[in-house]
């Protein structure tokens, strides 16, 4: 070990009660796991036992824990306190893990390797961390990793059989009186079964202590520490495990951990019979190899917001990649049909779910050098994936896009598919279909985390790409199956069809790359032509329009992750905006570089992307008008010629108002830029 990594070992004093060891002893079903963890959360802090601490390579984030009758974690970041100390166990049927722990040995060790990516917002992601494994008695390990970036632990189970985890507790004890951004699961969405969510909700602001004490919210979520700091929770490394919620502890500022118990029964039902939906579950959350790895859960921290817009740790925390040739994947943009609602014009022909209309977006796809279309829901019958519609010859549709060099996806319901996933992928894999958008998932209990697995790699065998819709927040299986290129768990664009007007969009947009983008890709589907003012803004089916200006629109495309990208308008408006179409079209969807420039949580952002000798920058704005200054040093010694897109001065009264600009910039220039209300900025800069 180097010596900035700390290994100490100390005695506590006040042991967990005899009440809840009691009970951790006697456990047997899944309600009593939950009183025994929560049970936890009540103990004092100190408790007899050894006492570790491990720091970050940096040294700024120190990570202590005490392990005895219970197991505690509290996480510092140089003298900011930002969880106090914490318990995290697992009830397996019979057995609690991180009940009277027994430290058997330790390891530890300091990493620092370099992951090579294609796909990804980086072409060299830096992992390096130290780590610090328990090995204790009974059959388990727990890892605890300290990157520069924040936190991360997870249980190790080593034990011969099978098991039934009947729970998990991860808790986080926040110190101080912090705020949070919370995303709570709709109740509307999820009436029948509280775990049935489609992850899209805006966001709400408020004291931690006053968060709601019986509503789940799903990850990532954000805590403002003291300091101006801020701290993010997600896991990674999510497989055949139930995805993580959170909810109000027993402290005032504590979370806890909530899961999805394993479905019992399911039945074809929801949004058009396309869903699984579950109508009773089991008394355990996961049925599991008893040996093997359960997801991390991290934190990550920051000292400045923007830190937040580049922070890898789901990346580097992920199974590498199972994909042995990732040649053939190819990501890019997708001229999308759903959200314009087939809604072309200035045609002889009648617009629709039909060859003749897909062949002319294969047209503009080609005319734009756009990778590919997208066939979304109705190609195919509801109740079979097989059977395609009259009116629709998907063989020709593929050859021709096949002849003007554009790729074809195809829109499916997850129940849909699952009931035929070989056969479909084989059918239309041979057919010569690039991709599945596989949409109502809506959940991420076991069975459905296996879900995805099974998808990405079935459609990996068939160099197939996947983009899960209805999902919710990526934990890293992007790295572990690369052809899957993009998750949604996100209220994005398509919310704008039957968005109310009260939702402050522009400013939820700020969040997202702050929170939501930290988990990874995001299916957002920007690209809206109809721009609104506040004031301005109406929701309707047909022609909808988004909150914000246009420069907004084009700034999401650099601003947020996503190696797949929708072009949502139509294309009939694209062309007659083509001086924001060459600009969309000219932005790369993966990039070799990438430098955080700016922002503040909820307020705006700026972000730069390179991709070989062209960077691309954009600034993103909520509903307040400012002036900022974009630093350009970061990115390199030179000059560059810049096309810039701006808010037009009008563009508080007509939101679709710009200015495209050419410029000579050097890096050593700070660009003042003028942000409108919900207004956006994007520069192309091309070295000299």
């Amino acid at each position: 070990m180097q010596n900035n990594t700390h290994y100490i070992i100390t005695n506590q004093s006040t042991p967990l009660s005899d009440r809840a060891r009691r009970l951790g002893r006697n456990m047997s079903s899944c309600l009593l796991a939950t009183a025994i963890l929560l049970t936890f959360n009540h103990t004092a802090q100190a408790q007899s036992g050894k006492h570790y601490e491990l720091k970050s390579p940096d040294q700024k984030i120190s990570v202590a824990v005490d392990a005895g009758s219970s197991l505690q974690w509290s996480v510092k970041h140089n003298s900011t306190e930002v969880i106090k100390p914490s318990a995290i166990a697992v009830q397996l049927q019979g057995m609690l893990l991180g009940s009277n722990v027994k430290v058997a040995s330790t390891k530890q060790r300091d990493v620092n390797n370099v992951i090579k990516t294609t796909l990804y917002k980086r072409a060299e992601v830096s992992d390096k961390y130290h780590e610090l494994v328990l090995d204790c008695k009974g059959g388990y390990q727990v890892q605890f990793r300290v990157y520069n970036e924040g936190v991360a632990y997870r249980f190790v189970l080593n034990r011969k059989d099978s098991v039934n985890v009947l729970s998990e507790l991860s808790t986080f004890d926040f110190a101080g009186n912090p705020t949070a951004y919370i995303p709570y699961v709709d109740p509307k969405r999820s009436a029948a079964d509280r775990y049935q969510s489609s992850f899209e909700n805006i966001y709400t602001h408020l004291p931690l202590a006053s968060a709601a004490k019986d509503s789940l919210a799903f990850l990532p979520l954000l805590v403002e520490l003291a300091d101006g700091k801020k701290a993010v929770i997600t896991e990674a490394d999510l497989e055949d495990y139930p995805g993580m919620y959170l909810k109000r502890g027993s402290s005032p500022n504590a979370l806890v951990s909530d899961m999805a118990p394993a479905p019992k029964k399911e039945k074809r039902g929801g949004y058009n019979n396309v869903q699984s939906v579950v109508t009773e579950r089991e008394n355990y959350i996961a049925k599991i190899s008893g040996k093997r790895a359960l997801p991390w859960r991290l934190i990550a921290i920051s000292e400045q917001d923007k830190d937040l817009l580049d922070n890898d740790l789901v990346y580097n925390l992920a199974s590498p990649s199972r994909v042995a040739n990732t040649g053939w994947i190819k990501p890019g943009k997708v001229a999308w049909d759903w959200w314009n609602d087939w809604n072309i014009s200035k045609v002889d022909f009648r617009a629709g779910i039909n060859t003749t209309t897909y062949k002319y977006y294969i047209d503009f796809a080609a005319a734009n050098k756009l990778e590919y279309i997208m066939l979304d829901e109705g190609w195919s019958e509801k109740a079979d994936i097989m059977k395609i519609i009259p009116d629709l010859n998907l063989q020709e549709i593929i050859d021709y896009g096949r002849s003007k060099n554009v790729g074809v996806w195809l829109w499916t319901g997850m129940y849909t598919l699952n009931q035929k996933m070989d056969e479909a992928y084989d059918h239309y894999a041979k057919m010569g279909i690039k991709g599945f958008k596989i949409d109502f998932i809506n959940r991420d209990d076991q069975k459905m985390v296996g879900f995805y697995y099974r998808a990405a790699k079935k459609a990996a065998e068939r160099n197939l790409l996947v983009d899960f819709h209805g999902a919710y927040k990526p934990t890293g299986l992007n790295r572990t199956y690369p052809n899957v290129l993009n998750f949604e768990g996100v209220f994005g664009i398509e919310s704008f069809k039957a968005l109310r007007k009260e939702v402050d969009f522009p400013g939820y947009e700020t969040l997202v790359p702050y929170i939501r983008m930290l988990a990874g890709p995001l299916d957002h589907t920007p690209g809206a032509m109809r721009n609104a003012t506040k004031k301005q803004y109406v929701t309707s089916y047909s022609m909808p329009m988004s909150q914000g200006t246009r420069c907004h629109q084009v700034a999401l495309y650099i601003t947020y992750e996503a190696p797949l990208n929708m072009l949502s308008d139509n294309p009939t408006i694209y062309m007659k905006e083509q001086e924001t179409t060459d600009f969309i079209a000219a932005v790369p969807t993966v990039f070799d570089e990438t430098v955080p420039l700016g922002g503040k949580v909820g307020e705006y952002t700026v972000l730069a992307r390179r991709k070989g000798n062209q960077w691309f920058v954009a600034a993103l704005n909520n509903w307040t008008a400012r002036e900022i200054e974009v630093d350009l040093s970061p990115l390199g010694k030179t000059a560059f010629n810049a096309v810039i897109m701006k808010d037009g001065i009008n563009a508080d009264r007509d939101a679709t108002d710009y200015k495209k600009e050419n410029a000579t910039v050097n890096t050593g220039t700070k660009i003042k830029v003028n942000l409108a209300p919900g207004g956006g900025w994007a520069a192309r800069l091309t070295a000299k």
